[in-house]
């Protein structure tokens, strides 16, 4: 008897959980059919009855049960202070570290250089240069910095990156300009990645600079105070244990 007992309440279970997948994928169909132009690659049920999250590539909106209505905008769990929007889009924006093109970064080694992350940066961008009085303070950490120029606000950006990349050291050559206002030298020809880098940040779905990616691949973009990139770096799988 008690074994049947168990079988009826794992069915019961299975059969709500099998409920909840059909409903999520009934409102993927509907949406489907509803806004053939937008690709919908997730539909969960979000913290509030009767409204579903919806994942839009890096994008997220809500939704009701038929698709009709949406909101664009974020949840907040005021009993625990957390933004849960902004908790999804974290995890779906997340960029794989290990598949990034490293050769394609300047490599600048501080301490043991134990803890790593990358940075898309513009030469003329202030708020990269802003970020860049930050990074020399940071302990044991590699910093791979992809040049990536934004020529349609700063037009002499390409230039700049190229002159930069071609230097003999392309570490020196970048925190002379960003720290100290030291122009490379431009006339010199190299083969750069800068078409390149440019072309990834937009497959990558990274839109200004600076923009930083952790270890496991979480992204911050702007600068920041070097307490919050210390707690960045430790928070995200860059733990320095001095």
């Amino acid at each position: 008897m008690r074994k049947k007992i168990l079988y009826g309440i794992s069915a019961l279970i299975l059969a709500g959980q099998s409920m909840a997948a059909t409903e999520e994928e009934k409102l993927t169909k509907t949406l489907q059919n509803l806004y053939p132009s937008t690709t919908f690659t997730g539909v969960h049920k979000s913290p509030l009855n009767g409204l579903y999250e919806v994942d839009m590539g890096k994008n997220i909106g809500y939704t009701n049960q038929d698709g009709k209505f949406f909101i664009f905008g974020h949840i907040f769990d005021m009993q625990h202070q957390q933004d849960i929007t902004q908790q999804r889009l974290d995890t779906l924006n997340v960029i794989s570290f290990n598949d990034l093109p490293l050769k394609d970064a300047i490599k600048t080694v501080n301490g043991n250089g134990k803890r790593v992350m990358a940075v898309f940066s513009d030469p003329d961008c202030p708020y990269c240069k802003k970020l860049e009085q930050e990074l020399p303070k940071l302990n044991n950490v590699t910093i791979y910095t992809f040049l990536m120029p934004l020529d349609g606000l700063h037009p002499e950006a390409s230039k700049k990156a190229k002159g930069i990349w071609c230097s003999t050291d392309k570490s020196a050559a970048w925190r002379d300009y960003m720290l100290h206002d030291k122009s490379p030298v431009t006339d010199k020809h190299c083969d750069s990645p800068i078409e390149r880098n440019v072309q990834l940040g937009q497959k990558l779905g990274i839109n200004g600079t600076p923009t930083l990616i952790a270890a496991n691949g979480r992204v911050m973009p702007g600068a920041a105070p070097l307490e919050q990139l210390e707690k960045w770096l430790d928070d995200n799988g860059g733990k320095d244990e001095h």
